[in-house]
């Protein structure tokens, strides 16, 4: 095992150091470090709102009423659903600072073109508003690219002495809202102009052509194993970037899956046997153990072999979530996005566990799942008991074991870096990169 780390960090450490010293990975990795805290408080409250307990539901609509979940709901959609705008806020403000430019510029016309290209909708009272679903985890995409498209405008029209410039005698506050009028101005333009030429096309927004370049190869795939491969393999390395896969590729798929287990609830209720292996319940609680990336291994691995006093306490964050399959803390708090060393083992774990769960399944070692829905943040083990039995139960147990045999060798790479970092063997930035 050692001489195999050795071999991973010999060829992958060089890797991760040179994207670390990108300025625009660095600018993203800060955002999100950024964002942090409100992700983990955004995920408690989804979790409190999503609890998979018999009568849960109608106990607090007994005492709150048939509205209890916005309670939970609303702190959820102010934090996590609109993170992108926070994530933002961190990009725009290091990039900046890597150009020794003014931060508050680069954040607020950053925010702006952002805004500018995202599309508004309009009620039959003619009330305007922002869809949530693009300023959530499906607007990160954008949102980077406006924030670092922004500040590099600002650069740009600086760089050439664009700028108001203003007495000595006027405050330094007055003066730089002036120096940024100009390369404000060429921000909005030209975001502008982008809009307009997204709205000439059949796109006509730049969410919607993010989003269909992506999907429409996916229309025509089948609810086979090798589409679901397929999809486990995009929405993982799409997350791997900061755009949320599941989100993007679930349109497409979940039409698809959820016929399919809505076909195996109506044999079971007439006691027939069950038709499809791949359905909504085999993706969403065999193989999405812990989250998107199969992560539940990793959340115990941090929180049980982890050296570096950093992962033991993200692994006390994130195991709770983690057991009801959000996994946020670890994807963002690693982080595992735009991290080359953790990439690999999230994309492959779900694709070894659709695998040998197929297998299982098909050779009848793991009863098909029966059709019944229930809530996607159903723990595990729990999840298997109601959809495939005791057998089920166990079979998750034992894809546990696998999550965290794949992340193991990786993850103490991570782990070593950290711990190297805390006890003062090499330095790290305030983004969390080695620097020495």
């Amino acid at each position: 095992m050692d001489k195999f780390l050795d071999t991973l960090q010999e060829k992958l450490g060089p890797i991760a150091y040179k994207l670390n010293e990108n300025r625009y990975l660095s600018a993203i990795k800060s955002g999100f470090f950024g964002a942090m805290s409100l992700l983990i408080i955004g995920s408690i409250f989804l979790l409190f709102a999503n609890l998979p307990i018999p009568g849960y539901a109608d106990f607090m609509a007994g005492i709150f009423g048939a509205n209890w979940t916005e309670f939970f709901m609303v702190p959820y959609n102010m934090t996590m659903n609109i993170m992108t705008l926070f994530v933002m806020i961190g990009i725009s403000q290091d990039l900046s600072k890597h150009y020794g430019l003014d931060d508050l510029a680069g954040i607020i016309y950053g925010i702006v073109g952002f805004l500018i290209l995202t599309p508004t909708l309009l009620s039959a009272e003619n009330a305007s508003g922002i869809p949530m679903g693009n300023l959530s985890a499906s607007g990160l995409f954008l949102g980077m690219m406006s924030a670092v498209f922004a500040v590099e405008i600002i650069r740009w029209v600086l760089a050439r002495g664009w700028k108001l410039s203003m007495p000595e005698s006027v405050p330094s506050n007055v003066a730089k809202s002036f120096d940024a009028l100009i390369p404000g101005l060429f921000v909005i333009l030209i975001f502008n102009i982008l809009r307009m030429v997204f709205a000439l096309t059949p796109y006509e927004t730049a969410q919607s052509f993010i989003f269909e370049i992506i999907q429409a190869p996916l229309t025509s795939l089948g609810a086979t194993l090798p589409a679901t491969v397929l999809v486990l393999i995009l929405e993982t390395l799409l997350f791997s970037f900061g755009l949320h896969g599941p989100n993007i590729l679930g349109a497409v798929m979940q039409p698809i899956w959820l016929t399919l287990t809505a076909e195996n609830a109506d044999a079971y209720a007439a006691g027939l046997e069950l038709p499809n292996i791949v359905n909504y319940q085999f993706y969403a609680n065999f193989i999405k153990i812990g989250g998107a990336g199969s992560t539940l291994g990793l959340a115990l691995l941090c929180l049980f072999a982890a050296r570096s006093t950093q992962f033991k306490t993200l692994g006390r964050l994130a195991i709770g979530p983690g057991l009801f399959n959000i996994n946020e803390p670890l994807i963002f708090g690693m982080p595992i996005v735009l991290n080359p060393i953790l990439m690999i083992p999230f994309i492959l774990t779900p694709v070894i566990l659709a695998i040998l769960t197929y297998i299982v399944m098909s050779i009848g070692l793991v009863p098909l799942t029966n059709g019944v829905n229930i809530p996607w943040t159903t723990p595990p083990v729990f999840s298997g008991f109601l959809i495939s039995g005791w057998r089920g139960a166990v079979w998750q147990i034992v894809e546990t074991f696998i999550s965290a045999a794949v992340f193991y060798p990786f993850f103490k790479i991570e782990d070593n870096k950290a711990y190297n970092v805390e006890i003062g063997e090499v330095e790290a930035d305030a983004s969390g990169n080695v620097v020495a």
